[in-house]
């Protein structure tokens, strides 16, 4: 359930101190990050680097946090390898610097955006959302981004646009994930217009206060908090607007597995398991899986009246 929370909290006071050790690891690939206005100090030598100006937010949970150990150390990013420590051994290849993505498509302002110029387009809030992976585990974590709606207005799309499709970067140098033949590269994914614009559609540049991690996606990635985690695409360089339904990297791969709502369903098993439990990551035993993994009263309107089984 979405609770709200004073709007005068910093997020640096809700921040559990433990998450600024041993994060040394995680500068790798950042030393260039050239931050403008956006950025604040470390506050130590052995923390990340912060983000400043992150306002609180009223889609706070009151959820436990994962740790930010596990959160940027147990994740899936095939780009970099498809074991679940592969992101954070080997992301800090990529370099995020410099980084644009273009909005293109079915759009009247059609702009390549520079990242630093991303950063500054709307102000940065901190909001903390569940996240289910299709494979059965499930994290807590307090990103900190702006709507996708604020591109979208912007880009004042067309009437043919009624897909958003994103395209992640492709480039086997950086990322050596891409070497293999596990996925037809680059990675892609999309959502419906009406699912991009829905105020929980984040673009995410950081979390637990501090710049994206490069094994979590960086410099910007979408989160779809209702949708299974393969649908919050990561390393974003394309926003493409579309009148049909994109072919999204894991349909191309499975089709029978995995389906363009991809909304978190445990009613809807994937042929290999179930989908009615779940195990947060830190806890011991399962617990039951959320239709829309819990914000079902935010956003089981968008597909009312749809077939929810056939639409997976």
């Amino acid at each position: 359930m979405l609770i709200r929370q004073p709007n005068d909290i910093p997020p640096s006071e809700i921040t559990p101190p433990e998450v600024y050790r041993e994060r040394r690891r995680f500068m790798q690939g950042m030393g260039a990050l050239a931050a403008g206005t956006v950025l604040g100090a470390a506050p130590d030598a052995d923390a990340g680097i912060r983000l400043a100006g992150v306002r609180a937010s009223p889609y706070k949970l009151d959820d436990e946090r994962t740790p930010y150990k596990d959160v940027t150390t147990y994740n899936n990013f095939y780009e970099f390898g498809t074991g679940k420590s592969d992101p954070a051994k080997h992301a800090g290849s990529l370099k995020t610097r410099p980084w644009t993505v273009a909005v293109e498509g079915e759009v009247r302002n059609p702009r390549m955006y520079d990242i630093d110029t991303l950063l500054k387009l709307a102000p940065l809030e901190e909001r903390v959302y569940r996240m289910r992976c299709v494979e059965g585990w499930s994290m807590v974590i307090p990103w900190a981004g702006f709507p996708l709606q604020e591109i979208i207005r912007r880009a004042e799309p067309t009437g043919n646009a009624k897909y958003i499709e994103f395209v992640t970067l492709n480039d086997p140098r950086q990322m050596p994930g891409q070497r293999s033949r596990v996925l037809d590269w680059p990675y892609v994914e999309g959502l419906r217009l009406d699912e991009a614009m829905h105020p929980l559609t984040l673009l995410a540049v950081g979390l637990y206060g501090e710049v994206l991690p490069n094994q979590n996606g960086a410099p910007i990635r979408l989160v779809v908090p209702w949708k299974y985690g393969f649908k919050s695409a990561k390393s974003i360089v394309r926003i493409r607007f579309v009148e049909k339904q994109p072919l999204t990297a894991w349909m191309a791969a499975a089709p029978r597995e995995y389906g363009f709502y991809s909304n978190v369903n445990p009613q809807v098993d994937h042929p290999r398991w179930s989908q009615a439990k779940e195990r947060r990551i830190g806890e011991f035993f399962k617990r039951d899986t959320l239709m829309f993994n819990g914000y079902g009263e935010q956003v089981a309107r968008l597909y009312r009246g749809m077939d929810l089984q056939k639409f997976f």
